[in-house]
């Protein structure tokens, strides 16, 4: 062990001494601007550099003097300047050597100061008197026949300079704000397209142990084998051992996957390299399979180290089925990415930790032992993982002394980590909005109650829609609880939330794994109890019942084509619900004939048809307990399970029960609308 830690010590200062022999981006940024201000000088003074006849500045009065002569062939006249050509050239003494500059021509003497020797000039160019004035002067050019040609003013040189350096004075305020955003780094340099984008944490930089997960100890149990093979390798090299080189993490989402993952990072203390599977893949061929080479490049020489991929389907997928079968860039870069992580060394100390909630997609290439050797199910917690989830996210709220979170975690159930974490955040919200210096019980079930059912509406319902709604409402409840399969009543209201108009809700008497047909039944009896009810009080029907209908209907076809509890038999058929997923395959083949499915739907509204039987004699026999019901909700809008109770009497001898929870709280049964 000495001798490998100093290895990988040397390896590691080896590695921090090694120059980087990448150009900064900021290096060769200048240089190309350099070159555009050198093409640019180019382009805006090359005119001035051309073949143009040499013009020597001399006085007026020498240029009215040539005039008088004759010896002026053209003039060009542009503001208080005048610039022509004289017939025959002339010998000229400058008054000053600095006069020799206009012409371009300074002679060296051996002493270093210019001759001032005569010169023959051909051009000229000379300043008009516009202060005083030369009224004669365009009569005395057309008497000597001179061509004159009048151009409009210059503008001023501020304004040149400005026509010709203020685009490019834009373009590098536009680098410089590239530059300081960072799209000339990373972002824009086309040699940083192959480099993975992959977050670093180091050591306990994630910020999360084990400690901080809760509700999946069986996934923790699973992972810590990792974590002890990451601090202690060589325990296990020593019995032959090989730990899983990809471990997948599997379950619905808000399960907590990536928060097990920077779990396993934090109590193992290694590096930890996090990417989301969707940042592989670019615009550019190639990208991605590069982006995976470079990913495991930088974690081989950091062992041990974590790699963990984030929603893996988005590049794992089957090859070669469904709409994306055309994708090669996909294609190319999970062949890279298998190559990978069958390419390790026996001794490379790189594990492949991966999260998806979508398992029956990936390619099975990617789940065999060698890869992706084991898979973790993280799934919805149970009533003691959700109470530890609970006081996990509680932990740093104020809560009142009557918060229960026992009974918040039995109101709870289907509920993942990332509901319990919202609802804890959205019951510190509602006491805030009511000023409270305190989250209490009332703020725990307003929070769920918006969570499930959505916000309560304002919403102006005439007296009749009232009425239809309230014997709506009733007729569900009424079922419930005068059937003993069903799962107790908790609550029943007529206020609008969400897109229901009204809600009865329901709760389990605990967490339910299997369930039996007569519960299933009575399920299905209590979905159709509100739109009975409409026909049995009202002699008509209303399209309220929408939603039941549909849930009804789904599950009755779940009964009879998954589950075998009709008069068909012990067969499951395939259904047109189960949608393919894209990329999996293109379409689902029905494996039974026209005649088998005309018995489906025949057994589906046979079992409908029972259920709204039932519910209709149930209603009847119950008719006075129904209107006491709907005139209570009419004039309170809100009845829970105490109320209920009052007014129904008990409920049937053997019926489920549940703890009593005061307030509101359960998940909704059916809703209105």
């Amino acid at each position: 062990d000495d001798v490998k830690n100093a290895q990988n010590q040397n390896r590691s200062s080896q590695n921090d001494q090694k120059p980087d022999q990448n150009i900064p981006a900021s290096a060769w940024v200048w240089w190309v601007l350099l070159l555009i201000l050198l093409l640019w000088n180019v382009v805006v003074f090359w005119p001035a550099m051309g073949n143009s006849p040499v013009s020597a500045e001399i006085p007026y009065s020498l240029f009215v003097q040539q005039v008088t002569q004759g010896n002026v062939a053209q003039v060009a006249i542009q503001g208080d300047r005048i610039q022509g050509e004289f017939k025959e050239a002339i010998p000229w003494t400058p008054e000053s050597p600095a006069g020799l500059l206009s012409l371009y021509r300074a002679e060296a003497t051996p002493d270093g100061e210019s001759s001032t020797s005569p010169v023959t000039i051909q051009a000229f160019k000379t300043t008009y008197p516009a202060v005083v004035g030369d009224a004669e002067l365009m009569a005395l050019l057309k008497a000597h026949d001179v061509e004159v040609d009048v151009k409009p003013p210059a503008n001023p040189v501020w304004v040149s300079l400005l026509v010709q350096w203020l685009p490019l004075l834009l373009f590098f305020l536009l680098l410089g704000w590239m530059a300081n955003r960072g799209m000339m780094g990373q972002a824009g340099n086309m040699l940083s397209f192959g480099k993975a984008r992959a977050r670093k944490y180091v050591g306990e930089a994630t910020g999360v142990t084990f400690a901080d997960v809760a509700g999946a100890e069986e996934a923790k149990r699973d992972l810590m084998e990792v974590v002890d093979f990451l601090r202690n390798p060589q325990k296990y090299h020593d019995i032959g051992a090989r730990i899983p080189r990809g471990v997948l993490l599997v379950g619905p989402p808000g399960t907590g996957k990536t928060l097990l993952a920077k779990a396993v990072a934090g109590e193992a203390g290694v590096p930890f390299f996090s990417i989301s599977a969707s940042e592989f893949v670019e615009m550019f061929v190639g990208v991605g399979a590069s982006r995976v080479r470079d990913l495991f490049a930088q974690a081989k020489a950091e062992a041990p180290a974590i790699i963990f991929i984030d929603e893996i389907d988005a590049v794992g997928r089957r090859r070669g089925a469904g709409v994306g079968a055309v994708n090669d860039e996909r294609e190319q870069t999970l062949n890279q990415l298998l190559v990978e992580m069958d390419g390790f060394d026996a001794d490379e100390e790189v594990i492949v930790l991966a999260a998806t909630n979508r398992p029956d997609v990936l390619d099975p290439a990617l789940l065999r032992p060698g890869r992706f050797d084991r898979q973790v199910t993280v799934g919805l917690p149970d009533y003691q993982g959700r109470l530890e989830i609970l006081k996990i996210h509680t932990r740093h709220l104020k809560l009142a002394d009557d918060v229960n979170l026992a009974i918040i975690a039995a109101a709870t159930p289907g509920f993942s980590g990332a509901d319990l974490a919202n609802l804890c955040n959205e019951a510190a919200l509602t006491a805030a909005r009511h000023d409270h210096t305190v989250i209490t019980m009332q703020d725990f079930y307003e929070a769920q109650d918006k969570i499930i059912l959505g916000g309560a509406r304002t919403l102006l319902l005439e007296e009749e829609d009232r009425k239809v709604i309230a014997y709506h409402e009733g007729g569900h409840a009424v079922v419930a609880w005068f059937t003993k399969e069903a799962d107790p009543v908790i609550k029943v209201t007529i206020i609008p939330r969400g897109r229901a108009l009204g809600v009865t809700e329901q709760l389990p008497a605990k967490d339910q794994y299997n369930l039996s047909k007569s519960y299933l039944l009575a399920r299905l009896a209590v979905m159709l109890g509100g739109r009975t009810a409409e026909e049995i009080v009202f002699d008509e029907i209303t399209t309220g019942a929408e939603s039941d209908l549909v849930e009804a209907t789904k599950l009755a076809r779940r009964m009879v084509t998954r589950w075998g509890m009709s008069e068909l038999g012990l067969v499951a058929f395939q259904t047109d619900e189960e949608q393919p997923f894209l990329g999996y395959e293109l379409a689902t083949g029905r494996d039974y004939s026209e005649a088998t499915a005309a018995r489906i739907d025949e057994a589906v509204r046979s079992l409908l048809d029972d259920r709204h039987r039932y519910a209709t004699e149930l209603l009847n026999q119950h008719r006075d307990k129904l209107d006491a019901l709907a005139q209570a909700l009419l004039e309170k809008e809100t009845i829970d399970a105490a109320q209920l109770e009052a007014i129904l009497g008990p409920r049937p001898e053997g019926a489920r029960t549940t703890p009593a929870i005061p307030g509101s709280a359960g998940i909704p049964a059916s809703a209105n609308g």
